[in-house]
């Protein structure tokens, strides 16, 4: 099973040479700490910023330099600070090539639930509606289950929704999962979690082809 920090480096392995990458708030955050230094990257954050870096060491910090979740990050050389009506208009413009966001839940068609739980105060959507709305390559980093144990990838989705149709793929503590022709496909598994454990896990339908292989960072 992996921890937080392991889905952002698995996630890292997606990030190709020469991508613009949008980073969500929460465990996508983290996966600018694990991107291979032998390729460029730039990564955007709608509240103004291209050219994002890893977060800065303890005490090095700059509270002037944030991200949309509103943590400290730094900037590599080169970086660009925009207001938001250019990241956004970046955003819906298609300009960005790979979207990494969290969610409380997926369903097998691709629709993404994470803004909001009925009864809880919430500050509003932020930047998650232009993100699935405009972006065709949307990976999503989450944790399988809640902490009752329940699904949170699912047949259809309970929370109001984010986006529909859009997540490509899913990498959560246990698997990684392609959405294709309205289901869940099984890529990878975690070390040491076993295809059967996925399967209890996931209450939408789940397609295993072949041998799973174990993830490989």
């Amino acid at each position: 099973m992996l921890d937080k920090n392991q889905i952002a480096q698995r996630i890292a392995k997606e990030v190709k040479d020469g991508y613009y990458v949008n980073l969500g708030i929460g465990i996508p955050t983290l996966v600018a700490n694990f991107v291979r230094d032998d390729i460029s990257v730039e990564f955007q954050s709608e509240n103004g910023i291209l050219g994002m870096g890893p977060f800065p060491y303890e005490g090095e910090e700059d509270p002037d330099l944030i991200n949309a979740g509103k943590q400290t990050i730094t900037a590599l050389p080169g970086a660009s600070f925009f207001d938001s009506a250019m990241s956004f208009g970046m955003i819906r413009g298609q300009h960005v090539d790979l979207t990494i966001l969290g969610a409380m839940e997926v369903s097998q068609n691709g629709d993404i639930a994470n803004w909001k739980i009925p009864g809880k105060m919430v500050k509003g959507m932020g930047g998650a509606m232009d993100l699935v709305a405009s972006a065709e390559n949307i990976i999503v980093a989450m944790m399988h289950t809640n902490r009752a144990g329940e699904s949170k990838l699912l047949k259809e989705c309970t929370l109001p929704l984010t986006g529909v149709a859009c997540v490509k793929k899913i990498v959560s503590n246990l698997a990684v999962m392609e959405i294709r022709d309205g289901k869940f496909h099984l890529l990878e598994r975690a070390p040491g979690v076993s295809v059967e454990e996925i399967q209890q896990a996931t209450e939408g339908d789940l397609v295993v082809e072949g041998d799973i292989p174990e993830m490989k960072f």
